[in-house]
């Protein structure tokens, strides 16, 4: 098949079975994000959110886009927005690997870097900037997919159905992290309709709040960790934790060990992200009481993180 650009190869990604982890007599499979053109899954909700905000017409021609990200949403937003022709100012924290941010450098997107070390409501948060910005330039639209209703709607149109599809129905469990909660606020719209008694398995950075807040209802104080683009020091309004089952925190340590032999043993190149939710899957089929076919994502491609988690310097420097 010939596609017409780009845009049409955003999603339809694959599942694979993975077969090198202790996970009991359940069975372990991953949804290849990765190979979404941007390299993560971020790119459906890019397009998602730009389409919808053309035809609500709040993004004139030639309009500027405003955003705050920890970098793959970015790209997902400046694929979309170069091929329709906006300017694209990204706001992104300074803990973000050099490459993703030199891969937006190099599609035109501005970066403006800002501290990581501050919270909700300090005037250099990302997206406290990020807003700040998009209200000083004339016309300029603040995307906020933290806010936006089309990044859950992407993945409760397209992500969900997918999954459902390919899987034939046979799943029972979903392990996926927050970030804009996105993913987990489209795809529990979904299964409520499709399967209710699915189980979603929360997978958290150690430091973030958000497995905490799941367990006990509380705002716990918010650490600091090295995985990029999930766990919060917020709970995001597009959070659904109830088809959530059970939590999991996973290290920095743990997280980056799990992607690099997904790598060594799989064949499969992701980021620091994927490490958390497999590292979580693979602790949750080792104590269900019945096999189960699970599900988890490869969010995203692990050459964004070379001079990171896969830099053996870095990691004896960090870890």
């Amino acid at each position: 098949m010939v596609y017409k650009n780009i845009l049409d190869l955003i999603g339809n990604t694959p599942i694979v079975q993975l077969n090198s982890f202790d996970i009991r007599e359940s069975n372990l499979y991953i949804k290849l994000e990765n190979l979404n053109p941007m390299g993560s899954i971020k790119d459906r909700i890019g397009l998602s959110m730009i389409e919808n905000a053309e035809r609500e017409g709040k993004i004139k021609p030639g309009g500027t886009i405003v955003e705050a990200t920890a970098g793959n949403t970015g790209l997902g937003l400046t694929l979309a927005a170069t091929l329709k022709g906006y300017k694209i100012i990204l706001v992104i924290p300074d803990k973000m690997s050099k490459e993703k941010v030199d891969h937006l450098s190099a599609m035109g997107a501005e970066i403006l870097m800002t501290r990581s070390d501050v919270e909700k409501g300090h005037p250099e948060y990302y997206q406290d900037y990020a807003e700040r910005i998009a209200e000083e330039i004339p016309g300029a639209f603040y995307i906020d997919q933290f806010s936006n209703p089309y990044n859950p709607l992407a993945h409760e149109l397209k992500t969900g159905p997918e999954i459902w599809e390919q899987m034939n129905g046979n799943i029972d469990a979903i392990v996926l992290g927050v970030g804009s909660a996105g993913t987990i606020g489209g795809l529990t719209s979904y299964f409520k309709k499709v399967k209710p008694d699915i189980k979603f398995i929360l997978a958290d950075p150690a430091g973030s709040i958000l497995k905490d807040y799941f367990y006990h209802k509380e705002f716990g104080k918010p650490g600091s960790w090295l995985v990029e683009g999930i766990g919060e020091d917020f709970i995001p309004i597009h959070s659904d934790f109830s088809l959530v089952r059970e939590a999991y925190s996973i290290s920095d340590k743990e997280a980056f060990s799990t992607a690099r032999k997904l790598l060594r043993e799989e064949g499969i190149f992701s980021g620091s992200s994927t490490g958390v939710l497999l590292a979580a899957a693979v602790k949750y089929a080792q104590q269900t009481k019945k096999p189960e076919n699970i599900l988890t994502f490869s969010c995203d491609t692990g050459n964004k993180y070379l001079s990171k988690m896969y830099n053996d310097a870095w990691l004896e420097e960090n870890i």
